[in-house]
């Protein structure tokens, strides 16, 4: 089964990103993705949605 995540940036905040994820998986998605709101890569970390 597969949850439902949103990957928020960390410099500004905001939820740019959703995606999915195991159930199972214990640790925290956190990748570099481009911010719109900020104009450049960021890492992005994952929150519930």
């Amino acid at each position: 089964m597969r949850i439902k995540i949103g990957l928020k940036c960390e410099e500004c905040g905001r939820i740019n990103y959703y995606t999915t994820k195991r159930k199972d998986q214990r640790s925290k998605l956190q990748m570099r993705k481009f911010c719109p709101h900020c104009k450049k890569h960021t890492v992005h970390k994952e929150v519930k949605v």
